[in-house]
């Protein structure tokens, strides 16, 4: 499933690395107020799976999605635990027909054009785009949306607040993933004061 149409009024998905599951819920009630409405919680720490059940079941009003999908097995945990979208910094046949099999809206990456081409036959018109910044940036998107008009981004990887409008004023992206607003340290610290601040100043950069 396309996950277009969840995230089409979105503009900035925080990237997350959540390392202690007791941050998620406060975390994730810091960037509503702060003014964004989806997280992607990435699959690469013990605690993520029970970071995304915490948000989805306490923090209703948050979209919570799942990153760094590599296997099968992940999407059907992710789905059980609450998540309401997917997404993987690649893509196989196995993931999309799970994530078609279990109706669960699927953001794939493609880097290459080829790649971009395969996940549109298979009705992905939203891809991942990653490690933006390593594979080019602005000027590569630019590059492949030219002869493939049809396709939007999802970029991510390597984006700074200095870059983010950017890659929002390109016509073909959709919305940025980042996580320069949710430092590591802060989050450890649960400076969340620290966190709503920067997640605004986020939020204001990137209405463009």
């Amino acid at each position: 499933m396309d996950a277009t149409e969840l995230l089409k009024n979105v503009n900035v998905v925080p990237v997350v690395v959540i390392e202690d599951k007791t941050t998620a819920v406060d975390l994730a009630l810091t960037l509503l107020d702060a003014g964004i409405k989806a997280i992607e919680i990435t699959l690469r720490t013990a605690d993520a799976l029970d970071a995304i059940e915490l948000v989805a079941n306490s923090v209703p009003e948050m979209t919570v999605g799942a990153g760094s999908i590599r296997q099968v097995a992940q999407l059907e945990e992710i789905l059980n635990r609450g998540a309401q979208f997917a997404v993987s910094p690649g893509a196989t046949g196995p993931l999309i027909s799970m994530a078609k099999q279990i109706h669960m809206p699927f953001v794939p990456g493609a880097a290459t054009a080829s790649e971009i081409l395969t996940l549109m036959n298979e009705g992905y018109m939203l891809q991942k785009f990653f490690p933006a910044e390593q594979l080019g940036g602005t000027q590569t998107l630019k590059a492949l949306s030219a002869p493939l008009p049809e396709v939007r981004f999802f970029p991510t990887g390597g984006i700074t607040a200095e870059l983010a409008p950017q890659y929002l004023e390109l016509e073909c992206v959709t919305c940025i993933g980042g996580s320069w607003f949710i430092p590591k340290a802060l989050l450890i610290e649960r400076d969340f004061a620290r966190i709503k601040e920067m997640s605004r100043a986020a939020v204001e950069i990137t209405h463009v």
